[in-house]
């Protein structure tokens, strides 16, 4: 047995079997040729005696996102999407966003049109306005007071959000990849998920990848535990995002498994190449991995609905960017991690990055809610630490900005 495959089969035992302890998780590591660490531990519903196998099914809610972003980035590299031209041109619907400027006396929303149109790359980048009501207390009370449908009804309803800020003037987390998963739709006439599995999936060998469960995949899934207060943990049978969604949601509705999603951060490590050719042409990856915010950073989220997140900021204290369409640390991080890789997470606690600087890459799958669980973000700082640990593969890389 390597040191790696010790030192990381020890992190996801002692995740699963403490206390508190998780259900279970699997995790990924690879480099740009393979797979050098595959593991799991612990169970796919608490109690079931099914164990986690590395090709268990989770939705993988945010780590959607980046898929969605290099669908984005081809339509660019085709000459059909201008990221800088108002994306209402694709989705007219974005062209009757209105910007929220508080609650009158009687509690309704006060609006106004915004001052300039929010573009597609405002969109991939978050500065658009668009927030979640799980992070964000204005969104948090349209849900609660007005009946504002939640994403994961992924309803076109539920898209219908005001602003929070002019566009481009604030960076803000929430359903912005969710609207350029539409403008995709809109350009190509056709499903994202199609676009999808035709464009990155397939060409990555992606097979168990998708917005849809199918009779294969439902049996290898895993269900979402909430962890309560006293740190329990109950399966939650009765949720699952919808199996014939309204609306293939890009922020957050794919399946998958973390194999499948490692062949996803190697082709990232590997200048957009995959086994079925280029995914992404080498110039465009080297675009995309730049910090997009100029002077503007990554902010800390609020944990506003306890149910579904804690508060939650990666590495507090170090500087974060964001690319297209990922979280840049600005500075090393503790880990080991380099300055400039790119990284994000998933609600239920599953997170992944890429340190193309030294070509690794890592994913760590889980269900748990809510976000940002002490156990689940402690486990996976320590999976990272012990790969870089045992690699020995350190080193700064300055950030690259646009």
């Amino acid at each position: 047995m390597t040191d790696m495959q010790q030192a990381l089969d020890d992190v996801l035992r002692r995740v699963t079997t403490g206390s508190p302890r998780v259900p279970g998780v699997v995790a990924v590591v690879t480099d740009r040729e393979r797979d050098v660490y595959t593991g799991a531990a612990g169970e796919r519903v608490l109690g079931s005696g099914e164990e986690m196998t590395p090709d268990t099914v989770c939705a993988v809610f945010s780590t959607t996102k980046a898929v969605t972003g290099t669908v984005c980035l081809q339509l660019v590299e085709e000459g059909r999407l201008d990221l800088d031209a108002p994306a209402r041109e694709y989705v007219p619907e974005l062209g009757e966003v209105q910007v929220l400027e508080g609650f009158a006396e009687d509690g309704s929303p006060r609006l106004r049109p915004p001052r300039r149109d929010v573009t597609t790359r405002m969109l991939l980048l978050h500065t658009a306005g668009f927030a979640y009501d799980f992070f964000n207390e204005d969104y948090n009370r349209l849900a609660t007071d007005h009946g504002q449908p939640s994403v994961v009804t992924a309803s076109r309803a539920s898209l219908r959000t005001p602003l929070l800020f002019d566009p481009g003037e604030q960076w803000e987390y929430g359903s912005s990849i969710d609207w350029a998963g539409l403008v995709v739709e809109g350009i190509t006439g056709r499903r994202l998920g199609e676009v999808m599995t035709e464009q990155v999936l397939a060409p990555l060998g992606m097979s168990d990848t998708s917005f849809t469960l199918t009779p294969d995949t439902r049996s290898r899934l895993a269900r979402i535990h909430q962890r309560a207060d006293d740190g329990s943990l109950t399966p939650l049978h009765d949720f699952e995002l919808p199996s014939d969604p309204e609306v293939h949601m890009g922020g957050h509705g794919l399946y998958s498994t973390a194999v499948d999603y490692a062949k996803f951060l190697r082709m990232w490590l590997n200048d957009g190449a995959g086994p079925g050719g280029q995914v992404l042409q080498p110039s465009t990856v080297s675009m995309a991995e730049r910090n997009g915010l100029g002077e503007l950073k990554v902010k800390g989220l609020p944990g506003v609905d306890p149910a579904l997140s804690n508060d939650a900021e990666f590495f507090p204290g170090l500087s974060k960017s964001w690319a297209l369409t990922f979280m840049v640390n600005d500075d090393d991080a503790p880990t080991g991690r380099p300055a400039g890789s790119l990284a994000w997470a998933g609600l239920a606690n599953l997170f992944y990055w890429i340190d193309r600087h030294n070509g690794i890459a890592g994913f760590w799958g889980t269900q748990v809610f809510p976000f940002a669980d002490a156990v689940l973000v402690q486990g996976y700082y320590d999976l990272e630490t012990a790969v870089y640990r045992t690699l020995g593969a350190r080193g700064s890389r300055a950030p690259a900005a646009v």
